[in-house]
């Protein structure tokens, strides 16, 4: 307050007389008064006062809030898709009755009947596309021809008539033709039989050649869609993978290695063919385009790996190997990745067969001492003995619904 009063009686208009005494006074009651004033912020008590200056007070600090700590949750296992009972059924050969013959039996075993009944021998069995008929070969005639025959068994008939043999039918998927490999022109070619005609006689009419070159064509197989074949030759010096159009024409070479290369398969999408190939000094399993593009080696140790087979959604492929020193199967994916044991016994697995519906594989295997049908889930768990007596089943092959 004694600054204000000073800077009143400085500048008052009726106060001019006593000017330079008032001036002085003022000047050093200022000059007091600005020397206690707290410039930092602090209380101007102690000016007024004694003339002391109260020390400075802190500002208290806004007290923290604490953040509340997250409660820990388990982040829950997955659960295990649980594998389904097997459905459809699964035509097979089986010596039982003194030689080779066709049965089928449903998934779980159960229902086994003997579809073929002669002296000679019965195999290969096919399912066509729909489920009503199978394909096979049959030596009843005295050589190895193709035969058809209802899926009870009814209604066999012969397709093929040829001194020479005829084997490994493949069923084009609109059923309506039946390619295979013969001998009878001292070679292995691939040829097609109309199925329709065929059932009016089997003459020789009905047949189409699709190759005819010096070397040995065989293992036809279907694209998809039907439009096209592929097949392994040796009409370059070794085995390699070729295509074709379904008519024979096209044929074009997919393969080119010096090893040999076979059991070529389309994938279900027709986009992929899987095959073994021995470029590598021992068998091994190959992906590659339906072109011939985009190989890729999916299996690779120094022991056997072979007999392939496709998932029914085409992300796998399964097939045998002994890379733990006897034949087992396995499970793969299409980049090389995902390597699943399905079998694990001293014994021989060999030659799987997936189900339509992609849960389960087929396999003969001889740990029980000879040569049985068994089923595994296709995670490798559900073991499941499909056949049992002293002689040998195997050849395992879904109805395709």
């Amino acid at each position: 307050m004694k600054t204000l009063i000073c800077k009143l009686k400085i500048y008052s208009p009726f106060k001019q007389t006593w000017f330079t005494a008032l001036t002085l006074l003022c000047l050093s009651l200022a000059l007091s008064a600005c020397g206690s004033l707290d410039l930092s912020g602090g209380s101007l008590a102690g000016a007024a006062g004694d003339g002391t200056q109260d020390p400075p007070t802190d500002t208290p600090l806004p007290a923290e809030t604490p953040t509340p700590e997250a409660t820990p949750t388990e982040t829950p296992i997955p659960t295990p898709t649980p594998i389904p009972p097997a459905t459809g059924r699964i035509a097979f050969v089986s010596n039982r009755d003194g030689n080779d013959e066709i049965y089928v039996m449903n998934s779980d075993g159960g229902g086994q009947t003997r579809l073929t009944n002669n002296p000679e021998e019965d195999n290969s069995p096919v399912w066509s596309p729909d489920g009503g008929r199978i394909a096979f070969v049959s030596h009843r005639d005295g050589n190895d021809e193709i035969y058809v025959m209802n899926s009870d068994g009814g209604g066999q008939t012969r397709l093929t008539n040829a001194s020479a043999k005829d084997a490994n039918p493949a069923w084009s998927p609109d059923g309506s033709r039946i390619a295979f490999e013969s001998f009878r022109d001292e070679n292995w070619e691939i040829y097609v039989v109309n199925f329709a005609d065929a059932l009016q006689g089997a003459d020789g009419n009905n047949l189409i050649r699709l190759t005819t070159d010096p070397g040995g064509d065989s293992q036809p197989s279907w694209s998809p869609d039907g439009g096209r074949l592929i097949f392994v030759t040796n009409r370059d010096g070794n085995a390699n993978v070729y295509r074709m159009n379904s008519d024979g024409s096209g044929q074009t070479r997919l393969t080119d290695s010096a090893a040999p290369n076979g059991n070529p398969a389309w994938s279900p999408d027709g986009g992929r063919i899987a095959f073994t190939s021995w470029r590598d000094g021992n068998a091994e399993l190959y992906a590659m385009n339906g072109d011939g593009s985009g190989l890729v080696r999916l299996t690779d140790n120094p022991t056997e790996d072979d007999f392939l087979a496709w998932s029914s959604n085409g992300q796998q492929v399964a097939l045998r190997s002994d890379r733990d020193g006897n034949q087992e199967v396995y499970a793969i994916r299409l980049d090389g990745s995902g390597l699943t044991r399905l079998t694990d016994n001293p014994s021989n697995d060999g030659d799987p067969r997936w189900s339509p519906d992609g849960w389960h594989v087929a396999f003969p295997s001889d740990r029980d001492g000879n040569v049985e049908i068994y089923l595994v889930g296709s995670d490798g768990s559900g073991l499941l003995r499909l056949t049992n007596n002293p002689a040998f089943d195997n050849q395992p092959a879904w109805s395709p619904r």
